[in-house]
């Protein structure tokens, strides 16, 4: 096995470019796709009104009540340019009574700040409207009122006062880390094929080395250096970056070694099915990218609801690896809390292992 293990590391060693690239693959893709989601949204605001000033003074206090919104004053050409050449996503064109939404692109947080820019709009017009009325201090009589409301709601997590905050960069980032380790895997067990065909899997075979040391050898390998890939991003992103990955990461690794093993049994059965490695590579890249999108990776947990895709993501260790490690970052789930995912991924690679080796064996005979 050590000597196996020691040709695959040769290799890599050799020609170490593919897999540094699949590393700052993963973490550009978790920054480029996932770190606009969650960012603080700077909306620029502006009016052309002859007294422009006023009113932009006024909106932009009523409307920064918002932590993950930002409103700020900008000279109209300004606004207009900024959008034109994508430096900012959203500006809003105030009026007295009225606005405009001013994006280059449709963007996922654009609806919440129309949302958020219409609650408030309409609020003050039922005030205006009520002021117009005769009651000129029904502005004073709210604010006091609610200060001092007769029924105060109170928000707390299930188990604790703290309320759990989801973060879909985190999300992402473990979604797009999977997806690149799961490329990395195959690829190296597709090794065992491309020996097989090149004629040096024979050459093993006479030699005095068990067959179960071989296959240890190339899946070991696998396994050691997808774990590397997923350990160092995880480490950039959470030292050097500041993710919020929560505090127990020994579990997270953890986890991530159960879907290694059970991603690299799926590689291993996918093999099984084919006799050159130029197939493996036509089928393997088909369908991992499709594994992440049945099982919700890239979504808000609860999106998809379709039983049959929920069937099908449950066969594949991935929607069981989102589902603990989501429990982890976000709930503080301890390991009696995931047991059952990491069983479910153990039982899926341990089942796919044991007929990917199966049928490897059929087609040698």
């Amino acid at each position: 096995m050590k000597s196996v293990l020691w040709v695959q590391f040769s290799k890599d060693k050799r020609n170490p470019l593919l897999i540094l690239l699949l590393i700052a693959g993963s973490i550009g893709a978790a920054l480029l796709l996932g770190g606009g989601v969650q960012s603080l949204t700077t909306v620029a605001i502006f009016s052309e009104e002859a007294n422009a000033e006023e009113i932009e003074k006024k909106w932009e206090a009523l409307l920064n009540t918002d932590d993950s919104v930002k409103f700020e004053v900008v000279e109209p050409e300004e606004a207009r340019e900024d959008i034109k050449k994508g430096n900012i996503d959203v500006a809003v064109k105030v009026t007295e009574d009225d606005y405009r939404i001013l994006s280059s692109n449709r963007i996922p947080s654009i609806s919440f700040i129309e949302e958020h820019v219409n609650s408030v709009f309409q609020r003050e017009a039922q005030i205006k409207a009520i002021e117009q009325q005769g009651d000129k201090d029904i502005r004073d009589e709210l604010e006091s009122y609610l200060d001092d409301a007769p029924f105060q709601m109170e928000v707390q997590g299930l188990d604790s006062e703290q309320i759990p905050t989801y973060n879909v960069r985190t999300q992402l980032l473990f979604a797009f880390t999977f997806l690149i380790a799961m490329f990395i895997l195959g690829f190296k067990v597709n090794n065992v094929t491309h020996d097989k065909v090149s004629g040096i899997w024979d050459r093993m075979i006479l030699s005095p080395m068990k067959k179960t040391s071989m296959y240890s050898g190339y899946l070991l390998y696998s396994f050691l250096i997808t774990m590397l890939q997923i350990v160092v991003v995880l480490i950039v992103f959470k030292y050097v970056m500041h993710y919020d990955v929560g505090d127990k990461l020994w579990l997270i690794i953890l986890i991530t070694a159960c879907f290694t093993f059970g991603m690299i049994s799926i590689a291993m059965l996918i093999t099984g099915f084919v006799r050159t490695p130029e197939q493996f590579y036509a089928i393997y890249p088909s369908l991992i990218p499709l594994i992440p999108l049945v099982s919700g990776a890239y979504m808000v947990p609860g999106t998809i609801t379709n039983p049959v895709l929920l069937f099908i993501a449950d066969l594949f260790p991935l929607a069981h690896a989102m589902e603990a490690i989501m429990a982890v970052v976000f709930y503080g789930a301890g390991l009696q809390d995931v047991v059952m995912s990491l069983l479910y991924i153990l039982l899926i690679g341990i089942v796919a292992m044991g007929l990917g080796l199966n049928l490897v064996e059929r087609r040698s005979r």
